[in-house]
């Protein structure tokens, strides 16, 4: 700890020295958009007044500050153009010298909005707009949002992928940190699907894919986060709407939910009730080949069906307060339930060389489930000055609990003699519970006009709590199975701090650095074992990112980060869980963090075009390993530490307006990958270049119908040990307003042609596992909508809610 202090100190005292001497005179100020928040990146040129002609400009920095040398003598306007908004010119003014100086202060952009003659024509926003730190992908009144979840929503975001376990990755890299309103959602693995798969994709307004974070977000999540931004209330007095929907995809599920907001004097609360009923199901085929080292083959080939059940109701509150003009605390409260009922119906044939032995098992599993997840937030913001100095702070408390009851019921019956069938009933009960604090605090303060330092420190603390319980029966009575009982105890304490300083270094570059250092304190405790693991680690994380304006038309943007990933609670729990007699998953207790160096590239074109390349080396991948007996025919799949993931990527985003009522959103991403992992004294290899195509077309039809059209294609693509046959897709929706835009019918289908069949195969020394599986994505979904408001447009305080917390509370 003494070390982590001296090196954090060192840090500060560098970062807050004297840096760069300004000029004489400056023209500067601050973009907003219509709700007084910040635009970042946008461009700002100074035209001259008589010509149009531009004669000098900048961009502005991610809080939207820009400040310009003064040019000569002369009249002048600011042009402000960005990409959905609308251009801005300021009214002209004049500058007597070099000398002169002039701070416009707050100059506010509008949404891409023409208003003729009492009617409105609104141009329709690009779906996926790229940004010089992230890329914003448009959620809010798509008629591809009605209906959908968060997690469905997504999984058709570009780069975004879902492996074979449902885990999301982020331009072919796991480990996303995944936030809600800039908070971490502290959840990863099968929980983190829970949330996603029970929040509607109505509420959410847009979705931020940042790749290379700088240094006042956590450092961990080695791909990079992905930001949900949720709905805010916008207007005074009391507002809200209710909505409903089903879903036929060989099973009926329904939704339905209310949201209502009221602002009132100093004070803005909101509140949103959600409920579904979602039915899912699940084809999947299994075939293994394990080879013994006589060179005997036996192989295991498994047919399965899977339908599942969830009852899914979400609570979400929250309220500020403005104490005054500069500051306000506020309170937010979020609880997500879910009930499932699941079974899974296997029929498995397991052929030896000696065809005596060879074995149908027919299985029934059921599993009874119940998941909570409440999380709370006190929060503060302060405006300290008018310069922008700010201080805010957070408070956290998280608990989740969970519990699933299962029953495993197997038929064994020898092929050569089947009446001599053998049953066998197992039971197990799997309580989990997680108690996640944390507390952070955040100042940023211009240490000049051009100059911004920030400065924060965050303290937390996770005690995990994992038990399973499994037993035999026998003549009806349930008894312990103490060797597959496990009980298993993590607790973690992280402790940080972070310095960030942006600055203008004149009027064609940008520059942004960071350091945040992070200590780790751990436990790992199996009471059943008799063993415990502990780990302490300090770790420094840095950052960079430089933008340069080559020409008002061309700007290239270059970024550097250092992350970790570390492992999952549960898959440092060393005991096994059984999903079928040969198929187990066991957890690791000698797992490692995961580090990821990462470099981009970014180009923009004309502030519309972007052509990202990206560069990435991370050492100690976790990836999921499949281990197979020949000897008793079993498998057991293991996080483990694959030496080294190498990857580099190409990303063009390129939006085509082909006309007012037409506009498309192209993605074309490029990737190779390279995972290197050692299989005894040999180096093992899997690599493949991949290519996921995305386009996403948005036409205003006649009689106020809207059509969204959604398509994709990945190529063969490479993940850990595994290879992953090509996937496709297309979706389509289309939209509806009536009674003055109050009520909104959608209807969408989605995977017409079925082509979201995941086919992944694991080869080593001849040992083959290969699974082929289909989530009934094919889907027809019926939604309505309908807004009540009563109030005025309001404004509502920008507040730093970055909480960068523990995202690892999932499981296999």
């Amino acid at each position: 700890m003494k070390n982590f202090f001296s090196l954090l100190s060192m840090h500060l005292l560098l970062c807050s020295s004297p840096l760069l001497a300004q000029s004489d005179g400056t023209l500067s100020g601050t973009v907003v958009d219509e709700k007084e928040q910040p635009v970042g990146f946008v461009n700002v040129a100074v035209l001259d007044a008589s010509t149009a002609k531009v004669v000098t400009g900048a961009i502005a920095d991610m809080d939207g500050s820009f400040q310009i040398k003064t040019p000569a003598a002369g009249n002048y306007q600011l042009k402000i153009s960005a990409l959905g908004y609308a251009e801005t010119l300021t009214e002209s003014f004049q500058v007597t010298g070099t000398g002169f100086s002039k701070d416009f202060g707050k100059v506010q952009v509008k949404g891409d909005v023409q208003t003729l003659s009492e009617v409105e024509v609104q141009t329709m926003r690009p779906t996926v707009t790229t940004h010089p730190d992230k890329m914003v992908v448009s959620v809010e009144g798509t008629a591809m949002a009605s209906g959908s979840t968060a997690y469905e929503v997504l999984a058709k975001s570009p780069g975004v992928w879902i492996d074979q376990d449902g885990n999301l990755q982020l331009n072919g890299k796991a480990g996303v940190q995944v936030m809600l309103n800039g908070k971490r959602s502290f959840l990863s693995g099968k929980e983190l699907q829970n949330l996603l798969q029970g929040m509607s994709a109505e509420n959410i307004k847009d979705l931020e894919l940042i790749t290379n974070p700088s240094s006042k977000y956590d450092a961990e999540g080695a791909s990079g986060i992905i930001n949900i931004n949720l709905k805010k209330p916008q207007q005074a007095g009391m507002n809200g709407s209710v909505y409903g929907g089903y879903q036929y995809n060989n099973l009926s599920s329904y939704t339905a939910g209310t949201e209502l907001s009221h602002k009132s004097g100093k004070w803005n609360s909101f509140g949103s009730l959600d409920f579904a009923q979602r039915m899912r199901y699940r084809d999947a085929e299994m075939d293994r080949v394990f080879m013994s080292e006589d060179g005997s083959k036996s192989t295991f080939d498994q047919t399965g069906y899977e339908e599942g059940e969830r009852l899914q109701p979400s609570l979400r509150l929250g309220s500020d307060y403005d104490l005054n003009a500069q500051h306000s605390i506020g309170a937010m409260a979020n609880l997500n339930l879910n009930s499932s009922e699941n079974f899974f119906r296997t029929d498995s044939y397991l052929r030896n060389a000696n065809a005596a032995d060879d074995l149908f098992i027919h299985s029934l599993n059921s599993t009874e489930g119940t998941y909570g997840n409440g999380t709370v937030n006190l929060h503060y913001l302060g405006k300290l000055d008018t310069l922008g100095t700010t201080l805010s702070a957070d408070l956290d408390y998280v608990h989740i609990t969970s519990r699933d009851d299962a029953s495993f019921r197997n038929n064994y019956i020898p092929l050569s003699t089947p009446s001599e069938q053998t049953q066998e009933l197992l039971l197990s009960e799997n309580p989990t519970s997680y108690d996640i604090y944390s507390a952070k605090v955040d100042f940023a303060k211009s240490l000049s006009k051009t100059t911004k330092l920030e400065l924060g420190a965050k303290a937390s603390h996770v005690t995990s709590d994992n038990e399973l319980r499994f037993y035999e029966t026998s003549d009806g009575r349930q008894i312990p199975d103490p060797n597959r009982s496990n009980h298993f105890i993590y607790k973690e304490d992280i402790y940080a701090a972070y310095a960030n300083v942006s600055a203008s270094l004149g009027e064609k570059w940008t520059l942004q650095g960071g350091l945040r250092a992070e200590q780790t304190e751990s436990s790992g405790n199996s009471l059943t074992k008799k063993h415990k693991t502990d780990r302490s680690y300090l770790d420094l994380f840095p950052s960079v990112f430089v933008q340069q304006k080559v020409s008002y038309n061309y700007q290239i943007g270059y970024k550097y980060s250092r992350r970790i990933n570390r492992p999952n609670y549960q898959n440092l729990n060393p005991f096994i869980f059984f999903l079928d007699p040969y198929t187990s998953a066991q957890g690791n207790p000698n797992l490692k963090p995961q580090y990821v160096n990462s470099f981009e590239v970014t180009q923009t074109l004309k502030q519309t075009y972007n052509l990202v390349l990206g560069y990435a080396v991370t050492q100690d991948f976790i990836a999921e390993v499949p281990t197979q007996n020949p000897e008793d025919n079993t498998t057991v799949f293991q996080q483990q530490n694959v030496k080294n993931l190498k990857s580099a990527t190409a990303t063009l985003v390129a939006p085509v307006r082909v006309s007012s009522k037409w506009e498309i959103s192209n993605n074309l991403m490029t990737m190779y990958q390279e995972f290197t992992n050692m299989s005894g004294d040999d180096v093992v290899v899997n690599d493949q270049v991949t290519v996921i195509a995305q386009t996403n077309h948005n036409v205003m039809l006649p009689y106020g119908l809207r059509l969204e059209i959604n398509g994709g294609y990945q190529s063969p693509a490479v993940y850990g040990l595994y290879k992953i046959d090509e996937q496709m897709w297309l979706d389509a929706g289309l939209k509806r307003d009536f009674l003055n835009d109050k009520l909104t019918m959608t209807l969408n289908v989605t995977d017409i042609f079925k082509g979201r069949v995941m086919n992944v195969e694991a080869n080593l020394n001849g040992n083959i596992n290969a699974i082929e599986q289909y989530h009934g994505a094919r889907s027809v979904r019926l939604n309505l909508r309908y807004r009540f408001n009563k109030g005025t447009a309001f404004q509502s305080k920008k507040r730093n809610v970055n909480l960068d917390e523990l995202n690892r509370t999932g499981g296999n």
